[in-house]
């Protein structure tokens, strides 16, 4: 399983969600996932989906959680695909 560093905590599974939302409900949606724990970055995209995330989680067991409690109960969410990172190249660093 890849392991990266976001921020300053090492974690163990790092995955972007694409969620394809009802249009009515984008921005209630893009506003609950930014309250989620364990949600990084959300992004409205164009294409498919309406929304990618990234997903950060100590373990399976936990991004199971955040998916299926989380993300999927938000109203306005359809449907999912997810992406594991299985191997990190590059990480942007952040220029403060």
């Amino acid at each position: 399983m890849a392991q990266a560093c976001l921020g300053r905590v090492r974690l163990s599974l790092i995955a972007f969600v694409s969620i394809f939302v009802g249009s009515s409900r984008l921005d209630d949606v893009l506003s609950a996932l930014s309250r989620l724990d364990h949600v990084e970055d959300s992004y409205e995209i164009t294409g498919e989906f309406d929304i990618i995330s990234v997903v950060s989680a100590p373990d399976v067991e936990r991004f199971r959680d955040v998916l299926k409690n989380g993300i999927m109960n938000i109203a306005g969410v359809k449907s999912t695909v997810t992406s594991l990172v299985l191997n990190p190249h590059k990480h942007a660093e952040s220029h403060e």
